[in-house]
């Protein structure tokens, strides 16, 4: 800390780490080979400011070290769901650091299916879905630990069955009502485990991702509000492992293109898809 006419100056809070340390393992041990995809993220807290105000690096682990880290324990960590191999990664620095007291690991899965040949999936060839799976997990030195799973990049989309009207309207409102619309959204997801042991954190996962693409097709959608809440009522109902979930829609528009200056007929087929600006639809659905 340094004196100062107006009192003094501290470390505020702080943190460090490594980013995008791109891990990709491939799991050889039979013919059916499987892949993970990862981009991993560390951040570290705790006592560090004798590096900050001395110069003092004698008790840092070094980024590099970290990212070493993720690697070396892929060997034998990776082996299932991101969670399990991020809990490890949390251990690991907790114990590693002399002054670690917290640590956050966030990572990023990139998703690949097996390509079909003559209906088939191959046992060593994939292409990249669309669509990435995510998780945030964080710990400290008590031995806390908190999970946190996710979805992003999901573009989804219904021709009909979805609209908008008897909203409100004031001076400024040119929108006109309508009961038949298209619906599309990239949708992104976060959630909440009440536990982390015990989980099969694969088949939470995938069963959340089936569920939030089944609710978003049954049915009517007065708006994408209702929907939002539909679909994180249907996971919490399903799942009771999870405390609470998060979407954030953004409405992508599909206008129907004027052809009618063109004598041309246009029954709801031919859009304008636009990129922007959109409606930002977002909130946590939870257990009271």
């Amino acid at each position: 800390m340094t004196e100062t006419k107006k009192g003094r100056i501290v470390l505020g809070q702080n943190n460090y780490g490594k980013s995008e340390v791109r891990v990709f393992r491939v799991k050889r041990d039979t013919e059916r080979h499987e892949v993970w995809d990862l981009d991993v993220r560390v951040s570290l807290e705790g006592d560090f400011e004798a590096a900050h105000t001395e110069g003092d690096n004698s008790k840092l682990l070094a980024t590099d070290t970290m990212r070493n880290t993720c690697y070396a324990l892929a060997k034998d960590k990776l082996t299932g769901s991101i969670e399990e191999y991020a809990l490890a990664l949390i251990d690991h620095f907790l114990e590693a650091g002399p002054t670690v007291t917290g640590c956050r690991v966030e990572i990023t899965q990139y998703l690949w299916e097996r390509i079909e040949v003559d209906g088939e999936p191959h046992e060593h060839s994939f292409i990249r879905q669309r669509g990435e799976r995510k998780a945030t997990v964080r710990g400290d030195e008590s031995g806390a630990r908190s999970v946190e799973a996710g979805i992003d990049d999901v573009y989804v989309l219904k021709t009909t069955n979805s609209g908008w009207e008897n909203f409100l309207r004031e001076r400024f409102t040119t929108l006109p009502d309508t009961n038949d619309r298209i619906l599309a959204t990239i949708v992104t997801a976060k959630w909440e485990y009440n536990t982390h042991e015990g989980i099969d954190f694969d088949r939470l996962w995938n069963g959340v991702m089936e569920q939030t693409l089944k609710t978003f097709t049954d049915h009517y959608s007065p708006s994408v509000q209702n929907t939002l809440y539909r679909i994180g009522k249907a996971v919490l109902e399903r799942f009771p492992e999870i405390e609470r979930i998060w979407y954030s829609f953004p409405n992508v528009h599909h206008i129907i293109y004027d052809l009618e200056r063109f004598g041309i007929e246009n029954d709801k087929e031919i859009f304008h898809a636009t990129q922007d600006p959109y409606g930002q639809i977002e909130g946590w659905v939870e257990r009271a």
